[in-house]
């Protein structure tokens, strides 16, 4: 029997650096962050109120106070690779947790027939985080 031929056909786990994992979570949920944004403009009357200034950011302060905070999960992305270990490891914890309580509150007063798509990314988005924060506390020490 050929070796490298038995060879070919297995598939090797490759072991992934609990830094790259957490990044790539903190992208998706990031890319989930933007679809639903971007799906919410088509609601019956939400650009409508965009342009009339009735929407929920009609004023630059909160504005920039939804600005910094979905900045957050962007950066976490790249905060995932580059911090220490254990900061990282807390960071990641911390922010997962704020992030799973914001998507699960917004996700309990968003029930209405336009928004189930919201109500789904906000599932999604949590499921998202908490294994950010499964990840995160589980993070060997090796």
């Amino acid at each position: 029997m050929n070796l490298n031929k038995a060879n070919e056909n297995v598939y090797e786990d490759v072991k992934i650096n609990t830094s790259i994992k957490l990044s790539a979570l903190w992208a998706s949920v990031t890319f989930f962050y933007i679809y639903g944004d971007y799906f919410e403009l088509y609601v019956p009357g939400k650009v409508q109120g965009i342009i009339n200034g009735s929407s929920m950011l009609n004023n630059p302060a909160k504005l920039f106070a939804a600005s910094l905070l979905l900045a957050i999960p962007a950066l976490m992305v790249c905060l995932s690779i580059i911090l220490k270990r254990a900061i990282n490891r807390w960071l990641n914890v911390i922010v997962g947790f704020f992030f799973t309580a914001i998507m699960l509150l917004i996700a309990a007063i968003s029930f209405s027939e336009w928004r189930l798509f919201y109500v789904f990314y906000a599932i999604a988005e949590s499921i998202l985080t908490s294994i950010i924060i499964w990840y995160a506390w589980k993070w060997p020490k090796n």
